[in-house]
């Protein structure tokens, strides 16, 4: 399972399950990148794991910045621009698509049939499929 760090989101909870009944991935946004990519082939591949379940939420904090203001911001601090994308995201439902998609394409994932997405909202606690 791949989620957003938010500490909202209570995986085991939403989803009925007992602790280790799941790898939990979690970054900001919940967005697949190559660090998640990474995470999820070694689940795959050493650990078994078969299905890839996506969480991303409303009242995301990645919906309120853009990729370049972020960065600009980073840069006028650091003095360095990060070479890695912000993944900032204005829908979460497409986001979620997004990811989805990245997962389903990844030549370094055995197990790309069952891959579902979903957005949870933190106001309801309602979680809604959307891939």
């Amino acid at each position: 399972m791949l989620t957003c760090m938010d500490a909202r989101i209570r995986v085991f909870e939403i989803f009925g399950l007992l602790q280790g009944e799941s790898h939990v991935l979690r970054n900001a946004g919940g967005v697949v990148t190559d660090d998640m990519i990474r995470s999820l082939a070694l689940s795959q591949r050493k650990l078994g794991t078969r299905e890839v379940l996506i969480v991303q939420h409303t009242e995301c904090g990645l919906s309120m910045v853009t990729e370049d203001d972020f960065k600009d911001e980073l840069e006028e601090a650091s003095g360095l621009r990060p070479t890695w994308a912000v993944e900032a995201f204005r829908e979460v439902e497409d986001s979620v698509r997004r990811s989805v998609q990245r997962v389903r394409r990844s030549d370094f994932l055995p197990h790309t049939d069952n891959v579902r997405g979903f957005v949870y909202d933190v106001k309801t606690g309602h979680l809604t499929e959307i891939a």
